[in-house]
């Protein structure tokens, strides 16, 4: 038995060393980040240009991996069951890491249990798109024209922030109005354009050079503050909704139990890279807010998001499926 004992404390111990070895060591070959979105979407954009500037900083690839499709929970899954050796890595929205929990009856992860925070990135923005076709060019008047056409009105969502979003309008204005369901926002636009959807919340990178155009028309931005892309669209707040609770996020994750050294690492190159001034200049012309954070910072933000989002369902109606 005691031949058992002390064996154990010499792996224990052994082990103990060889963390902060491998931490030293990391990276010494390709790291993997893994991406919710569809190429060309807003987050791709972001995973791209941020994941450039972590490969040369840290001196070895990063190679993103696209995995779309269930709000990312593919992309999830795939990271949270992945070796937690930092060499596995999620952007994740707040689709599969807080609206999920409150969309779905279960998850193949606990964002909670299952990821490890690593730094926020920050926060999209979000158009109410509107089909340049339909007879309302403020808020006011698209709920006016929803509750003389009870049911007419459709809505397209690429994602849980333009199903939720659309979802609790609908509820806190008391109007009626169809939801269609599509795998992504480059889908759901294409229908928006030509016509067999009336409207949809969408980011800048789908929908911008359509509003520029004429084809669509912007009513409102679900930022607390106006965008500068398009700085005469005003908030849903300022438009008469301050009861909307939708908040659309993105962060850096991997999987449980990562080595806290690399952890460590990693939030300090992704805070020194998201600072950067051309990262900025690049991922703001997208409508990208960025923001960092510590790993534990990240970690009760997602807490709260768990919360709100499940609240925010509940009150647009939408029960788990």
């Amino acid at each position: 038995m005691k031949r058992l004992i002390t064996l154990a404390i010499a792996i224990a111990m052994a082990m103990a060393a060889a963390a902060p070895a491998q931490a030293q060591d990391y990276p010494n070959r390709p790291i993997r980040l893994v991406t919710l979105g569809t190429p060309g979407t807003a987050s791709d954009v972001l995973v791209r240009t941020v994941g450039k500037r972590l490969s040369e900083k840290l001196g070895q690839p990063v190679v993103v991996d696209n995995k779309p499709g269930a709000d990312g929970v593919i992309a999830a899954a795939d990271v949270a069951k992945a070796a937690p050796d930092g060499y596995t890595l999620l952007f994740a929205s707040n689709s599969p890491i807080a609206a999920a929990p409150a969309l779905r009856k279960s998850l193949p992860y606990d964002p909670i249990v299952d990821l490890t925070p690593i730094t926020m990135v920050g926060y999209f923005t979000f158009f109410l798109y509107l089909n340049a076709d339909v007879p309302a060019k403020t808020l006011q008047e698209l709920v006016a024209y929803a509750k003389a056409n009870p049911g007419k009105l459709s809505y397209g969502s690429g994602n849980t922030t333009g199903s939720v979003g659309v979802a609790q309008i609908a509820a806190l204005t008391d109007t009626q109005m169809v939801h269609v369901p599509y795998k992504g926002e480059p889908q759901a636009i294409v229908d928006l354009l030509a016509g067999r959807i009336d409207m949809m919340i969408g980011t800048p990178t789908t929908g911008l050079s359509h509003v520029r155009s004429g084809k669509l028309r912007a009513l409102v931005t679900t930022l607390k503050q106006r965008s500068t892309i398009l700085p005469d669209v005003p908030t849903i707040y300022e438009a008469g909704l301050p009861q909307f609770t939708i908040t659309s996020w993105g962060g850096m994750f991997g999987p449980a139990k990562m080595p806290k050294e690399i952890v460590a690492r990693l939030n300090k190159v992704l805070i020194e890279v998201i600072q950067e001034p051309e990262v900025v200049k690049t991922l703001e012309a997208q409508g990208f807010a960025l923001a960092t954070s510590t790993p534990e910072e990240l970690g009760s933000y997602l807490k709260g998001q768990i919360e709100a989002w499940k609240v925010s369902a509940r009150a647009a109606g939408i029960e788990p499926e």
